[in-house]
C-alpha cells in the first residue's frame, strides 16, 4: 500500500512512541499532539491504534520483500555475494530502523493482534524461503556445504544483530570509543557487525578455511 505524508508522519511517530513507551503505553492521544494533528485524523486514516500498528508492519515490511527478492534474482551475484548483499542490507535495515525493531521485540503486544502475528511470520517464512533459494544455488555450483540449518542460520543473524544493538554503551566502553561522534560510531557500527556476520556466515556455508 502507497501511503501519504501525513499518514507516513503518523506511521514514524506511532512506531518511535511504541518502541520507546510500548503499544499498551502510549494512547491515540499521544501520538496525536507527538505528530502536531488532530486526534480525528488518526481515526479518519486508520481507523484505530491496532489498525495504525498494521500499518507499521505493513510499510516497514513492504520495502524488505522486495529488496532481498531483488538480491536473490540478481544474476551478475555469485552465492557468496548474494548473501553478503543480503547481510547488508539487513544490517543497514536494522540500524536504520531501530525502533521498528524494538517493536517488533514487543512480543505479547504483537501476538495479541492476529494479522500482525501472521504478516511477521510470512514475512519470516519468506525471507527463509528466500534465503535458501540462495543456498541451494551455492549448494548446486559445489560453493557451499550440505546441509546447512538455515532456521539457525537466521537467527544467528537476528540474534547477533540485537544483541550488539542492545549493548551498544557496553560495547562502546570496553572499545574506549566512548569519545567517538555519533554518525561515526554508527558508521562503525554497520562496518564491525557486517563484517562479523559475514564472516561467520562464509565459515558456516563455504568450504574455505
Amino acid at each position: 500500500m502507497v501511503y501519504n505524508e501525513k499518514q507516513v508522519q503518523l506511521i514514524e511517530t506511532a512506531e518511535r512512541l511504541f518502541a520507546t513507551k510500548g503499544f499498551e503505553g502510549t494512547s491515540v492521544r499521544d501520538i496525536a499532539q507527538e505528530a502536531g494533528i488532530n486526534i480525528a485524523m488518526i481515526s479518519y486514516y486508520f481507523g484505530s491504534k491496532e489498525k495504525l500498528l498494521e500499518a507499521i508492519f505493513g510499510y516497514r515490511i513492504g520495502g524488505t520483500r522486495l529488496k532481498l527478492e531483488s538480491i536473490v534474482n540478481d544474476t551478475s551475484y555469485t552465492p557468496l555475494q548474494k548473501i553478503n548483499a543480503l547481510i547488508d542490507s539487513y544490517v543497514e535495515k536494522i540500524m536504520g530502523n531501530q525502533c521498528f525493531y524494538r517493536l517488533m521485540a514487543q512480543d505479547r503486544a504483537i501476538s495479541e493482534l492476529h494479522k500482525i502475528d501472521g504478516l511477521v511470520y510470512e514475512t519470516k517464512l519468506l525471507n527463509m524461503e528466500l534465503t535458501k533459494k540462495i543456498i541451494h544455488e551455492g549448494q548446486k555450483a559445489g560453493t557451499f556445504r550440505k546441509p546447512i540449518d538455515v532456521p539457525m542460520m537466521m537467527s544467528t543473524m537476528i540474534g547477533t544483530s540485537n544483541h550488539f544493538l542492545a549493548s551498544e554503551k557496553f560495547y562502546k566502553k570496553v572499545s574506549n570509543l566512548e569519545n567517538m561522534l555519533p554518525d561515526e560510531f554508527e558508521k562503525y557500527q554497520k562496518k564491525k557487525l557486517s563484517h562479523h556476520l559475514k564472516t561467520m556466515f562464509k565459515a558456516i556455508l563455504t568450504y574455505d578455511k
